[in-house]
């Protein structure tokens, strides 16, 4: 799903912040489907941190205080969706769930770290261009 190129920044913000809601909560369920072992355990707090903590690191971006934070905040949604994106791949290289649960999520990973990783490029280039 891409974020519609045509609508307003305000309208780009609040669609991808439901984006990024909609992914912790496919990581919320994804973790809870993971082997009560001990290595699943151990997988399940770390993806659920990891996962969840993009939307509500992206609302504080979204009211950051000065331009530096703004960027800041974005690089820590980044980095979150970064781990997200290895716990995502270690699950699926350990089989500890099969490829049909992980595919969708995995690819949805990967495109926010692409729109995140463009919008940190952005945010600096303004910056730079002020």
């Amino acid at each position: 799903m891409e974020i519609d190129p045509g609508l307003n920044p305000q309208s780009r913000a609040d669609e991808l912040e439901d984006r990024l809601i909609e992914f912790a909560v496919r990581i919320v369920r994804l973790s809870a489907r993971l082997p009560r072992t001990p290595a699943g355990k151990h997988i399940a707090g770390q993806i659920l941190r990891a996962g969840t903590a993009p939307a509500p690191n992206y609302g504080e971006a979204r009211g950051a205080e000065s331009h530096a934070d703004f960027v800041h905040k974005l690089r820590i949604v980044l980095k979150e969706l970064n781990e997200t994106s290895i716990w995502l791949r270690i699950i699926e290289s350990s089989q500890l769930l099969g490829p049909q649960l992980l595919s969708n999520i995995m690819q949805e990973s990967k495109d926010l770290c692409r729109i995140f990783t463009s919008s940190l490029k952005t945010a600096r280039a303004n910056r730079n261009g002020q």
